[in-house]
């Protein structure tokens, strides 16, 4: 596979996975907000912001509207919903022949639609437009599932997907790393990341902050566990590498760092995930830009192995040795 192929691949991959998460997380950020008069709008949001790493303004008290609109709608930091969809239907318009025609027409249906999807959250509340993206990012992942071969192309997708999923799961529990064990706001982590109604049948009811966190870093069976997702990427990129190697040790750096990273996690003594979450949980952010490092260095590398040049553009006629240019 061509490496722009498979570097469009990835991204298309994260930036959906970013839009959709980004999407599940500001819509309970802000269904609290709106439901509970007593949160502090400014801190909270401040907060958020944050979380998905993006600047909030200096001086300017925030409220709902207005962390929508840096969050969702905003084209100023280049990490908005709005933003991650276009960047999205931009590398597959670039990858078209390794993608299949529906994921295509989703993502493209799915840009052209944001300024309505915006206009209707403008009028009837933020839940439209996150409703939007959610439902429209679910139809992407199914058609993908649906009617792109297990390739490296969607290995490649799926890679992507795992990564910023990891990510965003990290981000979403250190938003939440400093409160009390008792805290209700862990009930937000769980309807952020999906996992509310899975972690009420898997615990029949028994909240607190010590198995919020384990479920959401080390369950082995929910598909948005860090635990899950990081191994889903480990079997991703053990697929992709086919090459006879080493018989010693991981054959590639990114390899090596998720290896690392999951059983770091897996093999965590009984009890004491909730000591020193906020190192560990940075230590998995971490990890998750040293393993993108490491794939577009082994993968998408932009210099060809042998650079030609023309030998009549050379002053003294002789032939350039390798690399010259």
């Amino acid at each position: 596979m061509l490496a722009r192929n498979a570097e469009s691949l990835y991204w298309i991959g994260r930036y959906v996975e970013r839009a959709d998460d980004t999407a599940r997380i500001l819509d309970v950020a802000v269904h609290h907000l709106l439901e509970d008069a007593t949160v502090d709008a400014d801190r909270t949001s401040r907060v958020l912001l944050k979380v998905l790493g993006i600047e909030p303004p200096d001086g300017l008290p925030l409220d709902v509207w207005s962390v929508t609109d840096l969050v969702a709608f905003s084209h100023d930091h280049g990490v908005s919903i709005s933003d991650s969809i276009a960047k999205a239907r931009e590398n597959a318009r670039g990858a078209r022949e390794v993608t299949s025609s529906e994921m295509w027409e989703c993502l493209n249906a799915t840009y052209n639609g944001l300024a309505a999807a915006e206009k209707a959250a403008r009028g009837l509340g933020p839940h439209e437009f996150f409703s939007y993206v959610k439902d429209r990012a679910a139809m992407f992942t199914g058609l993908t599932d649906s009617t792109l071969s297990r390739d490296d192309g969607y290995r490649f997708l799926l890679l992507g997907r795992s990564i910023e999923r990891v990510d965003m799961m990290v981000r979403l529990l250190l938003s939440r790393a400093g409160d009390r064990t008792s805290s209700p706001a862990w009930v937000t982590v769980l309807r952020s990341a999906g996992a509310h109604d899975t972690y009420l049948r898997t615990h029949r009811g028994a909240l607190d902050a010590a198995r919020v966190a384990e479920f959401i870093l080390i369950d082995r069976l929910f598909p948005r566990s860090v635990f899950h997702t990081l191994r889903v990427a480990e079997d991703c990129l053990t697929e992709l590498d086919q090459r006879p190697g080493s018989r010693v040790g991981a054959r590639h750096e990114a390899q090596r760092v998720l290896g690392r990273a999951r059983s770091e996690l897996e093999f965590l003594p009984p009890g004491v995930l909730l000591e020193d979450l906020q190192n560990r949980l940075l230590a998995l952010q971490k990890s998750c830009r040293e393993v993108s490092e490491a794939v577009s260095r082994q993968y998408f590398h932009a210099a060809p192995w042998v650079a030609w040049t023309d030998v009549r553009s050379s002053a003294d006629g002789r032939v350039p040795v390798e690399g010259e240019l």
